[in-house]
């Protein structure tokens, strides 16, 4: 599951894992990524730490309460070691500073989902 603001990194992002053969949902909020449904069958959750209404870090904290299983991979356009140091201590697995190089996020995503399924 893909969740950023920017319609750009989005397309991006769902391009890259589909190339790669994993099914992507993507979404412009985490409201509509929380009202989907769709958190509780994902494989992993890549989002965007800022954006207009909830904030990734929110998103993080939400899913870290409600599916503590599911992998959180981070991404942000604001380079920032507080902010790195609050979402991993947080449990986000990584945190990627736009731009980044994309085979480096599909071999974190690989990593988490594999895992995540060794822990099931």
């Amino acid at each position: 599951m893909v969740v950023d603001d920017d319609r750009e990194i989005r397309e991006s992002l769902k391009s890259l894992l589909t190339s790669a053969e994993l099914g992507v949902a993507t979404f412009s909020s985490a409201e509509g990524a929380l009202a989907s449904g769709l958190l509780g069958e994902a494989g992993c959750l890549v989002t965007d730490v800022r954006m207009p209404g909830m904030q990734g870090t929110e998103l993080q904290s939400r899913v870290r309460r409600e599916h503590p299983a599911l992998p959180v991979i981070m991404i942000t356009a604001h380079r920032n070691e507080e902010l790195k140091r609050s979402a991993l201590s947080n449990g986000a697995a990584f945190l990627f500073y736009k731009p980044f190089d994309p085979m480096d996020l599909l071999q974190a995503i690989h990593s988490v989902i594999s895992s995540s399924e060794g822990q099931a």
